[in-house]
């Protein structure tokens, strides 16, 4: 099964890029097994659809509003994703539920998706995650790894490289 691990947001918004950060620790911490492609796609909307186009699985990885606790990591899964973006945080989730429908429309919509999302808690403008989206940020990469492993997707380990300085 060919599967997609989709990262979206603006990370020129702080925690609004929380998900093209976990596409970055995913490919940095970990190799995957099957056919598994990490993709940024930051705020592209409607030009993701060549990228999901012929995948099976789609996993997405946002920042969402759920109205909870900032930090908090949600699962939502196949048809009640487009429902719940609709309560945008930003202008990139404007893009997501279109891109969703104009692949359904064009037939080419996964079968499985899952969004693991988090309450932000700021989208000022920085490079760099609040403390408490930090601090619970491998809660959002452990929650996509034990969904990759539902869908038989094994997440092993990179091996840290020491390279002496100097």
């Amino acid at each position: 099964m060919r599967t997609a691990v989709l990262g979206v947001g603006n990370i020129l918004l702080s925690d609004e890029g929380v998900g093209v950060r976990a596409i970055e620790a995913l490919t940095d911490r970990y190799t995957f097994s099957g056919e598994m492609e990490c993709i940024d796609g930051g705020t592209m909307g409607l030009d993701l659809l060549p990228f999901i186009e012929g995948k099976d699985r789609l996993l997405i990885i946002d920042a969402v509003n759920a109205e909870m606790s900032p930090g908090t990591v949600i699962r939502i899964e196949n048809e009640d994703i487009p429902k719940f973006l609709g309560q945008k945080l930003s202008v990139h989730q404007i893009g997501l539920p279109e891109m969703l429908s104009a692949a359904a429309l064009m037939s080419i919509l996964p079968e499985e998706i899952c969004l693991i999302g988090m309450q932000p808690e700021k989208l000022e403008t920085g490079l760099i995650l609040s403390g408490v989206v930090s601090a619970r940020f491998n809660d959002l990469i452990f929650a996509a790894i034990t969904k990759l492993a539902e869908w038989g997707i094994e997440a092993r380990e990179r091996p840290v490289v020491y390279v002496p300085q100097g």
